[in-house]
């Protein structure tokens, strides 16, 4: 049943994604970065099974809606046989139409988010209404987070948080949730999660090392004693030591 549903929905989001894409002048290719000559430029969208693991998530919640609405339906044909077929069309207008209007949502959300990477940057797209591109430079990079959930790793999915200089947001119960600050950036549904955290982390040390400025060595340098006394300072140590050795004759 599923299986008819999903080609049922993937026919009308075809449709939907084209006529959107042309009245709101989506982008179909991916944002680009500036790049040096010689430096590679790679773009990806979350993983297929994160599509996947989308869809099974947007069933379960499918069938426990769908379910209480038509227990309720078929209480109101048992109670008034009459009522409950004029409410038939209600029933399937509010059970079916926003099924399909949140399939489509998730189809429309998965084929406009991109991930761009360059050796110095990442740029994240999503949205079609509004929408919404972050950039982060590698340099201004603190840590970079694997998360994957049981079911996200049956799915063979898992989540990157990149967290930059000045990040926090807002913390959930999975730590800082996508979009609750200007320095987080949330890389959804990778295949190759500690792959690409690993990838990331390489960049981090190549950008820190280029010569920027982070690789500054704060350790003070070692002086030899020489170089910093005057004759003036060695005349009065001289005057020091004479006087030290007065008081210890004094209190022989």
């Amino acid at each position: 049943m599923s299986r008819a549903a999903d080609r049922a929905c993937e026919w009308v989001y075809r449709g939907v994604w084209g006529a959107l894409a042309r009245r709101f002048r989506v982008p179909e290719e991916p944002p680009t970065l500036p790049v040096r000559p010689g430096e590679e430029i790679r773009s990806t969208r979350p993983a297929p099974g994160y599509l996947r693991y989308v869809k099974f998530k947007f069933w379960i919640v499918l069938l426990l809606m769908d379910g209480v609405l038509t227990a309720l339906w078929v209480a109101l044909l048992i109670a008034d046989r009459t009522l409950g077929i004029v409410m038939f069309p209600v029933y399937l207008l509010v059970a079916v139409v926003p099924d399909v209007i949140a399939y489509v949502a998730i189809l429309l959300r998965y084929d406009t988010t991109w991930y761009v990477f360059t050796p110095r940057s990442l740029r994240i797209r999503r949205g079609i209404w509004t929408i919404r591109e972050s950039t982060i430079t590698f340099e201004n990079v603190q840590n970079v987070a694997v998360r994957q959930g049981p079911l996200q790793r049956h799915f063979g999915v898992a989540d990157l948080h990149v967290q930059t200089a000045g990040g926090g947001g807002v913390a959930g119960p999975h730590g800082a949730q996508p979009g609750a600050g200007a320095h987080h950036g949330l890389i959804e549904g990778v295949a190759d999660a500690p792959a690409l955290r690993d990838a990331i982390m390489r960049h981090v040390t190549a950008s820190r090392s280029a010569g920027l400025g982070d690789e500054r060595d704060t350790a003070p340098l070692a002086r030899p004693a020489s170089a910093t006394l005057t004759p003036e300072h060695c005349a009065v140590l001289r005057e020091i030591r004479e006087a030290a050795r007065a008081l210890r004759g004094a209190g022989a």
